[in-house]
């Protein structure tokens, strides 16, 4: 069992930026990617950023490249998503998952656990 933590979520203006954390316990040495999922009220539920922990190779949705970064602190079992330039379309409830089989990482069938979530408001 993986347990994740999310936090940092919060109420920004169109242009600001945040820090996602998400503190991973438990048995973490199964863990080969983390990533980052949002969901919008009324959407489904989308992948946002992932992260090999092994190589720390990484990947994102077309809609935040330039403008998120996912980082790992291998030390501390916490994986980070960094957001700049925040756009109201980027309101969402965020959520941090484990993977060990790390294929079809858009797929939210192929991760493990799931955090509760933190909440992100960017306004106009």
């Amino acid at each position: 069992q993986v347990q994740l933590v999310e936090s940092g979520g919060d109420s920004v203006q169109a242009g600001g930026s945040l820090r996602l954390s998400c503190a991973a316990s438990g048995s973490t040495y199964k863990t080969n990617c983390m990533a980052w999922f949002r969901q919008a009220p009324g959407k489904e539920r989308e992948g946002v950023a992932v992260i090999f922990t092994g190589d720390g190779r990484t990947y994102y949705t077309n809609s935040v490249k330039g403008r998120f970064t996912i980082s790992q602190d291998n030390a501390k079992n916490t994986v980070y998503l960094q957001m700049n330039s925040l756009k109201p379309e980027d309101t969402a409830m965020y959520y941090c998952a484990s993977g060990t089989s790390c294929f079809n990482i858009w797929n939210q069938s192929i991760w493990n656990y799931w955090g509760q979530g933190t909440q992100v408001t960017v306004s106009s």
